[in-house]
């Protein structure tokens, strides 16, 4: 039995500079919406999940290996995007926020996927999914939406396309802690790679990208050879407890997520980040591993 360290380790001047954010001595910095998709394809190990590892240059969480997401952008709100699957509203409820908000988040989730991997999940209706997306035509249109010279809803609508928000899930929601100087408010989805589709390494943001069994990623981050955020993380350790994606697709469709914001806490003579309560008693069990 290895002895049980801090899960997420806080130098002695961090602890001390959240606990002036406590006790309200500091304001901290509004974050920003963003959503991220945990991708997923089967393998023999579980879920196998697309990661990307960070430029080291990136003034936020560089190095690091996260999913495919970003900031909302102003033009997810659109209300005329072509939409199949559950409704603004109905997001609205399982997010944890407003009905304009989820509408954006959901768009923003599918742009940022689209961008980060080439991966689309959109279709033609409600029962089709793009098979393609590795053609000259395709990678000049995410060019032209990752440079922000494209909007969503006009690259949608020109192809005649719709959202496939039937293909995503609702898995968790995490603000940065009140100490960082850059911070997002992020929902977490979960959505299987379509049939025929491939995923590219494409995003201008990465150095590398890679598909890793979840559990393989936490027992890499455990070994220090993968920089993985709390966040990603704690959902790499809780998606690689299940079989595979259609197992991880069940437990989100019934999941509603409220945001959390982590804290500085003791731990013995540490510090540490605090965790949800739902991830207690999985962290604790990789402790005792």
């Amino acid at each position: 039995m290895r002895v049980p360290l801090p899960p997420v380790p806080l130098p002695a001047e961090v602890a001390a500079l959240a606990q002036e954010y406590a006790e309200g001595a500091r304001t901290p910095t509004e974050p920003r919406n963003a959503a991220t998709v945990i991708l997923m394809r089967p393998s023999e190990r579980g879920p196998e999940v697309y990661y990307m590892r960070r430029q080291v240059s990136m003034d936020f969480a560089a190095g690091m290996a996260v999913y495919p997401g970003g900031g909302v952008d102003p033009r997810d709100f659109d209300a005329s995007v072509g939409w199949a699957g559950p409704g603004p509203a109905e997001w609205a409820s399982r997010l944890g926020c407003a009905e304009e908000t989820a509408r954006a988040l959901v768009a923003a989730a599918v742009r940022e996927t689209f961008e980060e991997s080439g991966v689309l999940l959109a279709g033609p209706s409600a029962d089709e999914v793009v098979a393609d997306t590795t053609g000259a035509d395709w990678e000049a249109d995410r060019v032209a939406l990752e440079s922000r010279e494209l909007a969503m809803t006009d690259f949608l609508n020109r192809r005649g396309l719709v959202l496939r928000t039937d293909l995503l899930g609702v898995w968790d929601a995490w603000v940065t802690p009140v100490f960082e100087p850059k911070r997002f408010a992020t929902w977490f989805f979960v959505a299987a790679l379509p049939q025929g589709q491939r995923t590219r390494d494409v995003s201008t943001e990465s150095s590398s990208v890679t598909w890793l069994p979840a559990r393989v990623a936490a027992e890499q981050a455990d070994a220090g050879e993968l920089a993985l955020m709390p966040p990603t993380y704690l959902t790499s350790l809780e998606v690689g407890t299940h079989a595979d994606p259609e197992e991880v697709l069940a437990t989100a469709a019934s999941r509603s997520v409220r945001m959390f914001c982590p804290t500085a806490e003791p731990y013995g003579a540490d510090w540490t980040l605090s965790v949800p309560p739902r991830l207690r008693d999985l962290l604790a069990s990789r402790e005792r591993g």
